[in-house]
């Protein structure tokens, strides 16, 4: 019997994080197809990334908040095989595209494995963990969206048109990762996990991730103005103006006392007014892209 607890440990709605990477490789697509689109959706956000936040729960076993829980419930056995369910599910429906997709969910499920799995755990290691979370998470889910929505094979992940806008998405995981850490450094401390954020300092997150902003910027500023599309490039400096603001006013608290504002309240908030102003810039910028705006219309 599945209990509420491991469902909880799922937290499907935490996919929304996610979600922008598969709308910039919507955007980029060549081939679209209602079916494919509808599949590649259902595969990552509803059974790959939860069999992924099942699976390190059930080794973490959080007893502080956790990214989507505030007070995570205690694990139990079924979480083990329920993520391990989802992740073969996933497995399969990439498989009903092709085996390239199933190939590349089967890597991005044990990359995911490792990071929490005590016998490897890259999680304790802060450097590789934050490259490797922002990798897999960013470009190769990229390249894996564009396989699968184009039902084309592994080596788009090589391609220029799909390596360029794919590590775009892992600077933006790379800026935005350690944030996600600054609430969860004693915990993470006790279990000897040495995340990036505990090894930067409070602070040291915040200068940090307000460099890689800057360069993430810099790059999409340069994708957008290289496509000739100035008018794209407008509108996601517009998107990118609220989360900003929000980084910059958590910052300026954040040096006036780190611990009081190095909280989960103030993380998922980020990561709300990121998720929000990203999904609504990249959906916006597939139906511009794709010119479906101009045949409706308007």
């Amino acid at each position: 019997m599945i209990s509420s607890s491991s469902l909880k440990h799922l937290r499907i709605p935490f996919s929304l994080f996610l979600m922008p990477i598969f709308f910039f490789a919507l955007a980029l697509t060549p081939n679209h197809n209602e079916s494919r689109i509808l599949w590649v959706f259902i595969a990552l956000h509803l059974f790959l990334y939860p069999s992924s936040n099942g699976y390190n729960s059930y080794f973490d076993k959080d007893e502080e908040s956790i990214g989507g829980l505030k007070h995570p419930p205690k694990v139990t056995q079924d979480l083990y095989w329920l993520s391990l369910t989802f992740f073969l599910i996933a497995i399969w429906i990439g498989a009903s595209i092709n085996l390239s997709v199933a190939l590349m969910i089967l890597i991005y499920g044990l990359v995911s494995m490792a990071y929490s799995h005590p016998a490897i755990r890259i999680k304790k290691y802060p450097w590789l963990s934050w490259f490797i979370a922002g990798f897999f998470q960013g470009y190769f889910t990229f390249a894996t969206a564009y396989a699968g929505l184009s039902n084309l094979s592994w080596e788009v992940l090589y391609k220029p048109h799909v390596l360029i806008p794919g590590l775009f998405t892992s600077l933006m995981l790379w800026g935005n990762y350690p944030l996600t850490q600054v609430y969860q450094h004693s915990e993470d401390a006790r279990r000897g996990d040495r995340t990036l954020s505990l090894v930067l300092g409070i602070k040291g997150t915040f200068l940090f991730s307000a460099m890689a902003f800057m360069v993430t910027g810099t790059g999409f500023a340069w994708f957008f103005f290289d496509r000739n599309q100035l008018n794209i490039l407008w509108i996601y400096l517009a998107a990118m103006t609220p989360i900003m603001l929000y980084f910059l006013t958590w910052f300026n608290f954040i040096r006036v006392n780190p611990s009081k504002y190095a909280n989960y309240n103030w993380a998922m908030g980020m990561n709300y007014f990121s998720a929000l102003a990203l999904n609504a810039f990249f959906i916006y910028y597939f139906l511009e892209n794709t010119q479906i705006i101009q045949a409706l219309g308007y």
